[in-house]
């Protein structure tokens, strides 16, 4: 079985992948993927003022190119530049690879040591951070062809595999295996083998919503056990969950108005 490759040999291979092709061909590639990743754009001239996502990838390029030459302080206030346009703090030392899409972008967040692989999708309030104040590897590490949904947060140095999803607004504190999704909080593998399905948050299941469905039965269940074989009368905390329960659907139908 082939072995993983190191860190340092996964920021290389990204690294040699995109000097191979160089800067300018890589920018023009990044203003090429919004039209294979978004129905919405209709010209070109949307990209220019619609699409801050792909204008932090390209400042992202130059002020990484600056980071890796040594010129730390300019790269950085390239990218605090981008910060203020575009309502994104990407970390200019974030290794990157091609065909990288970051969909509206605002609020997204990538720390100094994430890896990014070639074509991965990530929407819209992203984090991609850390949680530890050690050096070192601090950062996730996102395989090629994954989907990042929106508001999700992925913290540490843990690896979403190949084609791997995460739901949106999921909080990943563990690896996820490529060609899975997870979602929840801490998200949870929901599925296996998924590598050619979209990631469709409507067949996405609520866990929020079955494990109260579940403690409610559960509780259910232990009344009626209690009531059955114990004897006790529970009519009146009966009658008084009511009244609170009826305070609630209240005022949940006077929020609504």
């Amino acid at each position: 079985m082939k072995e993983e490759l190191t860190v340092e040999e996964q920021i290389e291979k990204i690294e040699h992948e995109n000097n191979r092709i160089g800067l300018w061909k890589q920018i023009k590639e990044d203003f090429s993927v919004p039209k294979k990743n978004d129905p919405a754009l209709n010209s070109n001239i949307e990209l220019i003022f619609n699409y801050p996502g792909v204008w932090a990838i390209i400042n992202h390029r130059i002020a990484h190119k600056l980071y890796k030459k040594n010129f730390k302080i300019l790269s950085r206030i390239i990218m605090g530049m981008t910060q203020f346009l575009c309502n994104m703090d990407i970390h200019p030392a974030a290794a990157i690879g091609r065909r990288v899409f970051i969909d509206h972008g605002i609020g997204v967040v990538i720390g100094e040591t994430t890896i990014i692989e070639n074509d991965v999708l990530i929407y819209q309030g992203v984090t991609l951070g850390g949680v530890s104040l050690d050096k070192g590897k601090r950062h996730p590490t996102i395989k090629s062809n994954s989907v990042i949904g929106s508001g999700a947060k992925i913290l540490g140095n843990i690896t979403i595999g190949k084609n791997g999803k995460v739901g949106a607004n999921s909080v990943v504190v563990c690896d996820v295996p490529k060609n899975c999704t997870a979602v929840g909080v801490p998200a949870k593998v929901i599925k296996r083998d998924c590598k050619n399905e979209k990631l469709n948050h409507s067949d996405l299941p609520d866990i929020n919503k079955e494990m109260f469905e579940y403690l409610l039965k559960r509780v259910a269940l232990l009344e009626h056990h209690l009531k059955k074989c114990d004897g006790i009368d529970l009519s009146k905390e009966d009658h008084d969950l009511e009244c609170i329960y009826q305070k609630f659907i209240s005022a949940m139908n006077s929020i609504k108005k």
